[in-house]
């Protein structure tokens, strides 16, 4: 099986995520297949926060792929923000 998931980078105290599609039995900061997306929990000012590639996500649920319950929050956020318009 294959799923959409978090795999942590960074350094300490300064946690950075890439989105990425891995199988399941991989460990979370594995292999993985692709990378679909990233996710900067503390970004500040100007700086990007997320990102997510959406036709790469939508191919990978398309043939099958899970995505995890944090990763599904994070794709409802992004969606939200490419509908709104910027102020």
């Amino acid at each position: 099986m294959v799923v959409i998931r978090l795999a942590r980078g960074g350094s300490k105290k300064r946690p950075f995520y890439n989105i990425v599609v891995a199988p399941k039995q991989e460990r979370r900061d594995g292999r993985f297949i692709e990378r679909v997306g990233f996710y900067n929990p503390v970004a500040s000012g100007k700086a990007e926060g997320l990102r997510v590639a959406m036709d790469r996500l939508t191919y990978w649920t398309g043939v099958g792929a899970q995505m995890s319950p944090v990763v599904e929050r994070l794709v409802k956020e992004a969606q939200k923000a490419a509908v709104a318009p910027a102020a």
